[in-house]
């Protein structure tokens, strides 16, 4: 019989900006950190009996390389018996080993796992396992099947492609990106996120070493007036006009999500996992269910809307059944024309901000969304809670877990 996967607990460090308060950090200590503190959450746990730890990291090369899942553990003070394995489904890919890690424990085959993710943006620059010496991703199959000469697609020209197809202007984009700000502001101000961050050693501007444990990219006070005035990736020269769009373009630094390093992660236990930790551990969550979906890997955003409709069907549940979304704000075209297309109320949609103001350190995103939405149907005490990321490629996960 299937058993259940649980969600223990859940923790996040703050994001730090790109080159920002994390920058001095390496990604590796980041994840243990993250693994250390995860572990005191529950002081029942004995660290030797976790069966694996699975991470997410996108930029797998320099510091980020050699299954960095498994320098995290060594990092950390788990011993050196657990195992650790890194995955790459782009940005979902700390969703993707959450989905691992559950589909893991309802099998049997592991009890404990510790689900998550690493990046640092700053350190290991976005592209790096990419270098030009060493070609593309794109062979010439691809090109012809999607008449392109590009090397690999651009999440940009895609973010620029939503824009046309789902009829959504620069004015609500930025709209849409302040009102994160502010929510990302309220909640901190709240001290929304002081159950879910694991803090640690950073450095301020002058270098001097301070501890880190606020979400650094929330801009408060930002106004869709100030969005406004900044230049579009069109204008800045960085991307030529897609067909059907503005020559002046709509994606800025401002409607798009922010760089920025961090780590997440999600201790994830089926009944005997429990039963190991003893009585006095009660789950924030459980899994129920999980989807992927694929789509058109040249707009490449879109595909949460089909994840989403697949892991409502396989739940029996509806989009007013949910209390509570999370959709990664890549960019906010993102998540508005996931809400457009799904009849979402947008008053459930990403209550505590997105990464417009909390920022996207990319293998670590799910996690880290994951953590923000399971802490808050427990502080809300309300029951299901829907997460869904646009991936590189055209992918998507999506995850609906239920408040225990």
């Amino acid at each position: 019989m299937p058993k259940t996967a649980y969600i223990v607990q859940a923790a996040r460090t703050a994001a730090g900006r790109h080159k920002g308060a994390l920058r001095n950090v390496h990604p590796v200590t980041l994840g243990s950190s993250l693994l250390n503190g995860l572990v005191d959450k529950v002081p029942s746990l004995d660290p030797a009996l976790v069966d694996d730890v699975v991470f997410g990291c996108v930029s797998q090369a320099g510091e980020n390389a050699f299954n960095l899942a498994r320098q995290c553990v060594l990092s950390s003070k788990l011993p050196e018996t657990v195992p650790g394995t890194t995955v790459d489904r782009q940005c979902g890919s700390s969703q993707q080993a959450l989905h691992f890690a559950a589909q893991a424990v309802m099998s049997g085959t592991q009890d404990i796992v510790i689900a998550g993710g690493v990046e640092s943006m700053t350190r290991v620059p976005m592209g790096s396992n990419m270098p030009k010496s060493l070609g593309a991703p794109n062979d010439d199959n691809i090109k012809a099947r999607y008449n392109t000469s590009a090397g690999a697609f651009s999440q940009f020209i895609g973010a620029e492609m939503m824009h046309v197809k789902y009829g959504i202007g620069r004015e609500a984009m930025d709209a849409f990106a302040a009102r994160s700000h502010a929510r990302a502001a309220a909640a901190t101000a709240e001290g929304r996120f002081a159950s879910e961050i694991i803090g640690l050693n950073g450095h301020d501007k002058e270098g001097n070493e301070i501890w880190f444990d606020k979400d650094e990219g929330i801009r408060e006070g930002t106004t869709p007036e100030k969005l406004a005035g900044l230049d579009s990736l069109i204008q800045m020269g960085m991307l030529k006009p897609v067909e059907g769009g503005t020559q002046e373009g709509v994606i800025t630094a401002g409607n798009a999500s922010q760089m920025s390093d961090g780590a997440a992660g999600l201790l994830v236990c089926n009944e005997e996992g429990l039963k190991k930790l003893g009585s006095d551990v009660t789950p924030l969550a459980m899994i129920h269910s999980l989807a992927l979906a694929a789509n058109d890997p040249v707009i490449m955003l879109s595909a949460p809307i089909p994840a989403t409709e697949k892991v409502l069907a396989t739940a029996g549940l509806s989009m007013n059944d949910i209390d509570l979304y999370e959709v990664n704000e890549a960019f906010a075209v993102v998540p508005m024309a996931w809400a457009q297309e799904m009849g979402a109320d947008e008053d459930k949609l990403n209550v505590n901000g997105g990464a417009c103001a909390l920022g996207h350190p990319l293998g670590a995103t799910g996690a880290k969304l994951m953590t923000t939405l399971v802490h808050e149907l427990v502080r809300q005490e309300k029951k299901y809670g829907l997460l869904s990321i646009c991936e590189g490629g055209g992918t998507a996960n999506a995850t609906i877990v239920e408040r225990c």
